[in-house]
């Protein structure tokens, strides 16, 4: 061997090494980064309704079912079968309340967790994909520092932890392009995010398909990759099998028909929404990274034949577009989406980075973080007025006028530092949204659930279902008191009182002025609600 070739193989060897010490320093940097931004004030808030409320109370009656009651099998939810998703994440926050007990923080920590290991293995995804440090950087940043990543990252719910598969899911299948071991983590992976979000599951797992016949489609004649798909699903075919044979008809009906196909063709729960639902929500929750997405648009498209370009727009495009055609529409559905979009505006940074003839940022960024600099401070004004000022909101809209204004100044010179602005800032100003009480802000929409809980706890009604007058159902406060509280209207709730004996409501006081029932008896109040029952000694 010539002297020049050893020479320079020792070299590039020294140079990978350095390399995997710099992309694993990256890694754990992300990761801590992650863990505070999504644990930081986990327990200050109450749990919200709908998914928080029901997650927690299947998870809570796993944990207190009797030894051998198979209940982490089969769940339950207020004691009936609980047929609307697999049980993984209910027996991770159940083992959560029995390592720390229950409370706010053991019920969200579990999900949180494992939605801070997305933001390490987006990095893992980015290097795979671009080959460019510094564009895995960026985008695992940009993903970090979205606020409905962050948002509903935190929460007690199931997204979160479904991203986090989806990422092992997509990572493997980028490596399994070369390595056909990585086929086993495709399936391991697909099984996870079957056995979280059931099968819906199976929506994210056409984007893999979509992508692999687009960029890689031998792979899809492999009988070893299916022999590998069947693997990871065996586990979800198993739980369904053991509803099916436990439940028979009625699981085929509410736990197949309903939570999946129910989604895409009916109303589930009210919430239907026009099509461009999901395109207006993402126009309202990612800025400031929304910023750049005409370039990136451009960028993407014009390297549509290169394999980043072909992943990004099967999963950004594949992806919304089932979304939008099901009927049920929720904010939260958008989560899957925003990694592909944080990995299109990393390289897009990245690009916009290297570019030798670039002397000057495009014009429309500058004005746009002008323009949010305004609203910020318009924002941070708002809230300083008034009798009592929202001191905490003041601050976080101020941090927030501050980095755009600096980014702005920055941008317009031309400086690459405005994105190393744009990236401090956003953090910060996300780490006092999640320090304040302000991060849940659904808890506004309607009465505090924990004093009207704690006040049917202290009364300890003998029966587990209270009608009240409130319209709708709220999870949360069948969590908290313990008991299942069933809307009722004003018929309703007269005809229980006429031919229930002992009937159990929760009115508020305008309801309970205008219902005029007879031989009442107060139990007692809080937050304008009472408890009543009827008085069987005036009867």
């Amino acid at each position: 061997m010539q002297e020049g070739s050893f020479i320079w193989s020792h070299l590039e060897k020294q140079h990978r090494t350095v390399g995997k010490w710099i992309d694993w320093v990256w890694l754990i940097v992300l990761l801590l980064a992650a863990v505070l931004l999504f644990s930081i004030n986990l327990g200050g808030l109450p749990l919200r309704d709908w998914d928080e409320g029901t997650v927690a109370q299947v998870a809570h009656e796993i944990w207190q079912a009797p030894a051998g009651s198979m209940r982490w099998l089969y769940p339950t939810l207020g004691g009936e079968p609980y047929h609307n998703k697999p049980p993984l994440m209910h027996l991770l926050i159940a083992w959560a309340y029995s390592l720390g007990g229950e409370n706010e923080l053991t019920t969200r920590l579990p999900g949180a967790i494992l939605t801070a290991t997305s933001v390490p293995l987006l990095y893992c995804i980015a290097q795979e994909i671009f080959r460019q440090r510094w564009a895995a950087i960026y985008s695992a940043l940009i993903y970090l520092t979205m606020l409905p990543v962050v948002r509903h990252g935190r929460l007690a719910m199931l997204d979160g932890a479904m991203v986090s598969f989806l990422m092992v899911m997509m990572l493997c299948v980028l490596r399994s392009r070369r390595d056909l071991r990585y086929c086993l983590g495709v399936g391991i992976g697909f099984g996870f995010i079957c056995l979280t979000q059931g099968l819906l599951g199976i929506l994210l797992g056409a984007i893999a398909i979509v992508f692999l016949f687009w960029d890689t489609p031998r792979l899809l004649t492999c009988y070893y990759f299916w022999i590998a798909i069947l693997i990871g699903i065996l586990p979800v075919a198993a739980w369904y099998s053991a509803q099916l044979i436990e439940y028979g008809y009625t699981f085929a009906q509410i736990g197949l028909a309903n939570p999946s196909l129910g989604r895409i063709g009916s109303i589930v729960e009210g919430n239907s929404q026009p099509p461009w639902y999901y395109v207006i929500e993402l126009l309202k929750y990612t800025w400031p990274w929304l910023l750049f997405l005409p370039q990136t648009v451009r960028l993407t498209w014009e390297n549509r034949n290169l394999s980043w370009a072909k992943l990004i727009m099967a999963w950004s495009g594949v992806y919304l577009l089932l979304i939008s055609f099901m009927i049920t529409k929720v904010p939260w559905y958008l989560f899957p989406i925003y990694p592909s979009l944080a990995l299109a505006f990393g390289i897009q940074l990245s690009e916009t980075e290297n570019s030798p003839l670039l002397s000057s940022y495009p014009r429309a960024w500058v004005a746009g973080l002008a323009i949010l600099a305004v609203v910020a401070s318009a924002g941070s004004i708002y809230f300083s007025w008034g009798t009592t000022p929202k001191t905490d909101l003041q601050l976080i809209f101020a941090t927030v006028a501050l980095t755009m204004t600096l980014a702005a100044i920055l941008a317009e010179r031309g400086d690459g530092q405005f994105l190393k602005i744009l990236f401090w800032g956003s953090y910060i100003s996300l780490l006092l949204l999640m320090k304040s009480n302000y991060w849940v802000w659904e808890l506004s929409e309607a009465y505090p659930v924990k004093p009207v809980a704690a006040m049917i706890l202290r009364a300890n009604p003998a029966t587990k279902k209270i009608y009240t007058s409130f319209p709708h159902h709220r999870p949360s406060l069948d969590y908290y008191s313990d008991r299942t509280i069933i809307p009722a209207s004003v018929g309703e709730l007269q005809y229980y009182w006429h031919y229930n004996g002992q009937p159990y409501f929760l009115l508020h006081a305008s309801a309970f002025n205008n219902l005029q029932l007879e031989s009442m008896k107060l139990i007692d109040q809080a937050e304008g609600w009472k408890l009543i029952t009827k008085d069987t000694e005036r009867l």
